[in-house]
């Protein structure tokens, strides 16, 4: 799965693609390295932080999260990006897979 609990909250991979015609979760794809991610896409740009701003209320609103709760930990320019969910790690994790199920992920 593209998420596993840490201390205090859950990791998430995601690979983002920004200035697409809607916005949505396109499921779990594999990366280039064979690690698994979650293929969201956004209608923001990918300027001056438009993407990443559009991303974590996205993610915020699809799981009922505060965006303060969501943050980006590595990937901040590039298209494939590791967020850190806040929160009871368990809970978000049955969130996040209901979620993926809910949209055919």
């Amino acid at each position: 799965m593209p998420f596993a609990a840490e201390k205090g909250g859950v990791r998430l991979a995601v690979r983002l693609t920004p200035r697409a015609s809607r916005n949505g979760l396109d499921g779990i794809v594999q990366g280039a390295d064979g690690r698994p991610m979650l293929q969201l896409r956004l209608s923001a740009p990918p300027v001056e932080g438009a993407a990443n701003k559009a991303l974590i209320g996205y993610l915020a609103e699809a799981l009922g999260l505060r965006k303060t709760s969501i943050s980006i930990r590595s990937g901040e320019t590039a298209r494939f990006k590791i967020l850190f969910i806040e929160g009871d790690g368990p809970a978000l994790i049955a969130k996040l897979k209901d979620w993926v199920a809910l949209t055919g992920g």
